[in-house]
């Protein structure tokens, strides 16, 4: 009969998580493959902390939507005809048909199962043959809202209407980032979102990992971005994300095999941003690989415990687009970033096979693995906190 999982001592022996990289242990293997542990994450995190689900110009233009997905949770992003960001639920509150698929400009969202019809703001506005149904007031029927937040471009939602805004506890990496003008960044809708089988933890830990780079990723396409000039600034208290920087070998380093910007460089860039990579987080969604010429945003939506969906994108100045050469100066750049992806998706999928061993271990950190001591004290005290609140409210108790 196997042993529960969730127990007082697990979630107290995850603070060695939290140390020092020298004396800091992994996450317990379970924390990747155990789908207890999935289902109490979704409360622990996914239920209250800010969700990235997109670009803010995507939906530049009343009418204009798109649909995602985390959790299981379906979502559409509109704007409405009075220019107003809206992110609610796109379930049917009838049969819980989706409302909604892919993206576009509508007038309203129409059910095709029963064509119950919502405005743009989630509002009832039309369900046929209802009128012999006691009671039934379509005033009070709505697509339940999430709150919603602009930050750099990013539109971030928030089931928890009770939730604290983003910005504030991101201020630091805003900060890093300005030279950049995100928000004014361009770049084309991402390609249809992919599926990889293994947990979402692995591919974000793996997205900021600065140890294995001049490992895995050895040879001319990632070489003068080495390891060893990884630096991990510490966040501030209550920060709601975390930096990696990593000086290059020369200045406007990117990826393609020049190893030099192609594309024109953002031009509010410092002389050290010309000399370094910047890798922000802001977990559980979003994650930013940042060059003097391009940037590439990583959007990983959890869908199961060994499981996630995450939409890839890029951003360029203003005006890089409009260059005849464009097209062709973008793909030297992604065919050396995609040989990169490819190393690395294909260790993620044995990095989650070994996970599932009974040889797994929690394992210990090298220096260059900053972000991930990060990222663990980010996780551990929502996954602790939550834990204690639950075994209160079964009237249970918590030992001291």
């Amino acid at each position: 009969m196997t042993k529960p999982i969730l127990t007082d001592a697990f979630f107290d022996g995850l603070s060695t998580s939290m140390e020092g990289f020298e004396t800091a242990e992994t996450l317990p293997p379970a924390c990747y493959v155990d789908a207890g542990f999935y289902e109490f994450e979704k409360e622990a995190v996914f239920n209250h902390e800010w969700l990235c689900v997109g670009r803010e110009s995507w939906v530049a233009e009343p009418g204009d939507y798109f649909t995602t997905s985390i959790i299981g949770e379906p979502i559409v992003v509109a704007r409405t005809r009075q220019n107003e960001l809206v992110a609610m639920s796109s379930v049917c509150q009838h049969r819980a048909m989706l409302v909604a698929e892919g993206h576009g400009n509508a007038r309203g969202f129409v059910c095709p199962y029963h064509h119950w019809t919502y405005g743009l703001d989630g509002k009832l506005v039309n369900a046929p043959a209802m009128e012999k149904t006691c009671g039934f007031d379509k005033t009070k029927i709505a697509l339940p809202r999430f709150k919603v937040e602009v930050w750099l471009g990013f539109i971030f939602v928030n089931f928890d209407e009770n939730a604290a805004p983003l910005a504030p506890r991101v201020a630091d990496i805003a900060e890093a980032l300005a030279g950049y003008d995100l928000a004014n960044a361009v770049g084309p809708r991402p390609d249809p979102a992919a599926k990889f089988p293994w947990n979402w933890k692995v591919m974000f830990e793996n997205n900021n990992d600065g140890y294995h780079a001049s490992r895995l990723h050895q040879g001319p396409l990632h070489d003068f971005v080495p390891s060893a000039q990884s630096v991990f600034p510490d966040p501030p208290e209550g920060a709601a994300g975390y930096l990696r920087f990593n000086g290059t070998l020369h200045p406007d380093a990117s990826f393609n095999a020049t190893q030099r910007a192609l594309l024109p460089v953002f031009p509010g860039l410092s002389d050290v941003e010309r000399n370094r990579m910047t890798f922000a987080n802001i977990p559980p969604t979003l994650s930013l690989v940042v060059t003097s010429d391009m940037v590439i945003y990583l959007i990983v939506r959890a869908d199961g415990p060994e499981s996630h969906e995450m939409d890839t994108g890029l951003l360029f100045a203003p005006g890089a687009m409009e260059d005849p050469a464009f097209e062709h100066k973008l793909a030297m750049n992604m065919a050396a970033a995609g040989a990169i992806i490819s190393q690395d998706l294909h260790v993620d999928g044995l990095v989650q096979a070994g996970l599932r061993s009974r040889f797994a271990i929690r394992g210990r950190y090298s220096w260059q693995e900053g972000a991930q001591i990060a990222f663990n004290r980010w996780l551990t005290p929502r996954y602790q906190q939550t834990w204690k609140a639950m075994r209160a409210d079964a009237g249970q108790g918590v030992p001291a």
